[in-house]
């Protein structure tokens, strides 16, 4: 598994935890050598327009809170897609949430730098960059606004997480 913008691999980390094969790659040097600090995993660096590897060199490509901070999340799904072998693993915010418009309108924060999306977007960009090899996308929403409420397949939930299988013809 390659995690995509790992900064100081905390998921990559308790994705080794889960007894996945992980390499974690970042932009940053400074974000890499927090990381480095744990054993176990490798590191890399590069970036998620140019993904250093050869084509379906992973099983799964995730983006955990990363998307939103590239500047360009088409040409890096498009490179995530060329990577994976079986599919994609994404985690970011929601732009129909609650918890995204407090991000918003908070002042001088990273998250001002951010571009937020919807299920639907995701959806759409995945079917243009994957064609023929997407199989299928399955998705939910998580952190309501409402006790009780885990994840739903409804747009409005503060976080996507998104299962895109792709077919490895």
């Amino acid at each position: 598994m390659l995690e995509v913008g790992c900064g100081t691999g905390h998921f990559t980390r308790w994705l080794a935890e889960q007894g996945f094969r992980v390499v974690g790659l970042d932009i940053s040097p400074a974000m890499l050598a927090e990381a480095a600090k744990w054993n176990g995993v490798r590191y890399v660096l590069g970036e998620a327009l140019a993904l250093p590897f050869a084509d379906r060199s992973f099983d799964i490509v995730a983006f955990i809170t990363t998307l939103e901070f590239v500047a360009d999340p088409q040409r890096s799904l498009s490179e995530a897609v060329r990577v994976a072998r079986r599919g994609l693993l994404l985690g970011l915010l929601n732009r129909y949430s609650l918890l995204a418009v407090k991000r918003r309108i908070r002042a001088k924060t990273r998250w001002d730098e951010a571009r937020f999306f919807s299920p639907g977007e995701l959806a759409r960009s995945l079917r243009c960059v994957a064609g023929a090899r997407l199989a299928h996308i399955q998705w939910r929403t998580t952190l309501w606004p409402v006790p009780g409420l885990t994840d739903l397949p409804l747009p409005c939930g503060g976080f996507i997480g998104m299962a895109v299988q792709l077919r490895q013809e």
